[in-house]
């Protein structure tokens, strides 16, 4: 039967009794006198009453002692403490008749250090002998079949997850130890777990110890960090997990169902990123926020960020019915109390979205859509000039025209010398909106970044479907390189950005390094649990039109210039004149109007010296023959 508060107050005065009592004897070698037994009996209802009443009114009741742990204790520190001052007080203060009340201060003393331990260590108890019983029950349920795992790292998250695993009785794991590269941490024992040695000995330790896999419970991890674990591992038969990201852990929001398989997106990056809460408070919370292409993974994800800054409402404008349902329920689940407005609309429609703008009257504006991918918008010119800059226009002077606050242009890196008809959009989109900061007192700015991780379209979820399919993955070019970055960091620098900006800004946002495609390839097919030109192969397919070998982001002095953010830059990039913006956006409408391809590219080349567009459209051909990435590589070598 379980024990119910009621019973454990019984136990708790019974313990109070008991420990007074005690005190006494222990204050007379065991043996009480005959003549202080009447004094005992006096003191001990007030004494036992004192130390009850405030026990109760400290809370402790309220305590669920599975979980006990150092918070619980101080509150029992500081009960005992205070239980001693009446019962002291009264021993100085209470008059020559009330002499037997009178509790010695030796008794004092000796009865605080009993009634602590006796009340801390009776439910102490109680949780050994619960986890006992939940250990033992789960070796029953699962016939002693447990997977022998070990924790790397063991700081505040190791202790959180090997906490998590020895509290649940459904993992079916065992924790052998941790391993931890701090010389402070080595032969230490946490939750009873010793730290075995640094991470350099994983080799040996998963042969001796016949460990099924490996929990990385590095709450911050970098790039490097999981470089060298996941090399050290590759050579041994170990499967690797890891816990989630920092903010979930620090947060408690820590399950072990959460503990996952590592994904390439880790290699790439986990740093957390440090934002300025206070200034994207002020913009952001208690306004009505707009983001357009809501559906989009940036722009979900946008507004994932925003929900947590209490806007007045959230007005989601997406064109795709299927895709704005989606953002919605998730919001919906999340912030239940935020007012949504989901709108199914398309950007490029002026009218539509003049009556958005007229009823909800938005105060930021978030411009996340756009179309993006680089090899399609070379055979859909006109639509990629109608989206990524008429559309942004038309949107932006909306913004304008109604006095919002702050409109925010999603750019790309693409944009830096456009090779491609996506890039040298996403250029003249950002030349409108800057254009539009001089006719307006809406402070508009552009955001510039490379590649999201896991977006729709983008290269992982293609390597991951190719691989399902059992191969091959399919690469440009062995030298083809992409800046990238996660979904929720790129999201909280733009939000970042817009509050940074002042009006007519075109941020960068710092990328880090970049990488190599081939050898994201190569990853995702060794995290997925094969072997890369064994079980899947790798082919070269050729560089496609519009495609850069390397992206730039032109992150140096001579381009950039410092922000209080250490990720976020402003672009030294000249304005154009107010005419020949105007000029440029009419010659554009002309071109699109007749879809004429040709010589919307000979034009974007010459209205941008930095543009490298080809000035030949693509054609229709059968597929170059793919060439396997390792007869590239030994034609290279030799």
């Amino acid at each position: 039967m379980p024990l119910t508060k009621k019973h454990q107050r019984a136990l708790d005065l019974i313990v109070l009794s008991l420990a007074l009592v005690f005190s006494y004897m222990l204050r007379f070698d065991l043996t009480i006198p005959r003549e202080e037994l009447p004094n005992l009996a006096l003191q001990l209802p007030y004494v036992v009453l004192i130390q009850f009443s405030l026990l109760r009114s400290a809370g402790v009741y309220a305590f669920i002692w599975r979980y006990i742990g150092i918070a619980e204790t101080k509150t029992f520190v500081r009960w005992i403490l205070l239980s001693t001052v009446p019962v002291t007080l009264l021993r100085f203060f209470l008059p020559a008749a009330g002499q037997s009340f009178r509790v010695p201060l030796s008794i004092i003393v000796i009865d605080a250090i009993l009634a602590f331990g006796a009340i801390v260590g009776m439910r102490v108890l109680r949780r050994i002998i619960y986890e006992q019983y939940e250990h033992h029950r789960h070796a029953m349920n699962s016939n002693g079949h447990r997977k022998a795992v070990l924790l790397i790292g063991a700081g505040r998250a190791g202790l959180m997850t090997a906490r998590e695993i020895l509290q649940s009785s459904d993992s079916g794991q065992q924790i052998k130890g941790f391993v931890d590269d701090d010389p402070n941490k080595q032969g230490a024992v946490i939750l009873g777990i010793k730290v075995l040695g640094p991470v350099c000995e994983l080799p040996r330790l998963v042969r001796d110890l016949e460990i099924d896999h490996i929990i990385i419970s590095i709450a911050n991890a970098s790039r490097r960090d999981f470089r060298r674990i996941l090399d050290l591992c590759d050579g041994i038969p170990v499967k690797v997990r890891i816990i989630p990201s920092l903010n979930e852990i620090l947060q408690g929001r820590l399950k072990l169902s959460r503990i996952r398989d590592v994904q390439v997106e880790d290699l790439l990056g986990r740093e957390t990123v440090q934002l300025d809460e206070e200034s994207m408070r002020r913009l952001y919370s208690g306004k009505t926020i707009m983001v357009t292409g809501a559906g989009g993974s940036i722009g979900s994800e946008l507004a994932r960020q925003i929900a947590a800054f209490c806007p007045t409402a959230l007005v989601l404008v997406e064109r795709s019915e299927f895709a704005l349902f989606n953002v919605q329920r998730a919001l919906e689940r999340d912030w239940p109390k935020l007012t949504l407005v989901p709108l199914v609309a398309d950007v490029g429609d002026k009218s539509r979205m003049r009556l958005i703008f007229k009823r909800y009257l938005p105060q930021i504006v978030i411009h996340a859509a756009a179309h993006k991918h680089v090899p399609m918008m070379e055979w859909n010119i006109s639509e990629a000039i109608k989206n990524n800059v008429f559309a942004t226009r038309s949107v932006g002077e909306l913004a304008g025209e109604f006095g919002t606050e702050a409109f925010v242009f999603i750019s790309t890196d693409k944009a830096v010398r456009p090779s491609s008809i996506m890039g040298a959009s996403k250029r003249m989109g950002e030349l409108a909106i800057q254009n539009l900061n001089w006719h307006f007192p809406t402070r508009y700015v552009a955001v510039r970044f490379g590649n999201v991780i896991g977006s729709a379209g983008s290269v992982i979820p293609i390597f991951r479907e190719q691989i399902s399919r059992g191969g091959p993955v399919t690469v440009t070019h062995h030298d083809m390189t992409r800046y990238f970055m996660t979904i929720p960091e790129a999201s909280q620098l733009v939000l970042q950005a817009g509050a940074l900006g002042a009006g007519g800004e075109i941020f960068v946002l710092d990328m880090g390094e970049p990488v190599r495609i081939f050898d994201l390839a190569k990853d995702t097919i060794i995290l997925s649990g094969l072997k890369p030109f064994e079980d899947i192969d790798i082919v070269f397919t050729g560089v496609r039109p519009g495609e850069k070998l390397f992206e730039e982001l032109e992150m140096n002095e001579e381009h950039m210039s410092r922000t209080q953010h250490p990720k976020i830059f402003i672009g030294k990039i000249a304005e154009y004149p107010d005419d020949q913006v105007r000029f440029a956006l009419e010659r554009l409408a002309q071109l699109t109007s007749r879809e004429a391809d040709s010589e919307l590219r000979s034009f974007l080349n010459d209205f941008l010296p930095e543009a490298q567009i080809e000035n030949c459209e693509p054609k229709a051909k059968e597929p170059a023959t793919p060439v396997l990435a390792r007869q590239a590589a030994a034609a290279t070598a030799v």
